[in-house]
């Protein structure tokens, strides 16, 4: 794929965004920048596990055979970070998230998802914007398995947030009652994290 020059970019960031397939204040960008908070966590696929608890009928606890075993999803969608870079179109393969919940079973005092990824970030979001059909617990992307630094082994994928919701690493799902901020939100980021309402900052 080649990368769009400076005119390229401006020439496609003003086509979609009259497409209406750009939301406010994104450039578009054939790139897939790395932007990460710390250290990234290198967690080796037979070391690696999903737990997934809280208000459920059943709590899992998944180790990779089992995470492969459930049933898997490619689907295409567009990315959008919170600091202003969209990239369309990425294929990404993995387990959605409406999935995941029906191997568990959902109680129904839950209300909100917290995310707990090695390397000790965390994220939340009401459980209604997980439940979107195009929410996955993610291990490929663009035809690869994801890189360390992109996610690696695992990440989630909300395509219709921000992406700082599409955490990297995960390790954990906790299905709660009430909201439980994570990392950015309680500095100050927004909780929904709307990229077409623009929703980068709770203030």
């Amino acid at each position: 794929m080649a990368f769009f020059g400076a005119g390229e970019a401006k020439k496609a960031t003003a086509a979609a965004r009259l497409a209406g397939r750009l939301p406010a204040g994104q450039s578009l960008t054939e790139k897939w920048p790395v932007l990460t908070y710390g250290d990234t966590p290198v967690v080796p696929t037979d070391r690696w596990r999903l737990k997934v608890v809280g208000l459920l009928e059943r709590e899992l606890d998944l180790d990779w055979q089992q995470f492969l075993a459930l049933p898997q999803t490619t689907m295409t969608a567009d990315f959008h970070c919170v600091t202003g870079w969209s990239r369309f179109d990425n294929a990404w393969e993995g387990v959605r998230f409406l999935d995941l919940m029906k191997e568990a079973g959902l109680r129904p005092e839950a209300r909100y998802v917290a995310m707990y990824c090695y390397g000790g970030y965390t994220t939340n979001l009401p459980l209604a914007s997980m439940l979107d059909a195009d929410v996955l617990i993610a291990h490929r992307h663009d035809g690869r398995d994801l890189e360390p630094q992109h996610g690696g082994p695992v990440r989630v994928v909300v395509p219709k947030r921000y992406a700082y919701k599409s955490a990297k690493w995960i390790g954990g799902l906790a299905l709660t009652a009430d909201n439980q901020p994570g990392f950015w939100e309680v500095r100050g980021y927004h909780n929904d994290a709307d990229p077409w309402k623009e929703e980068r900052y709770s203030f």
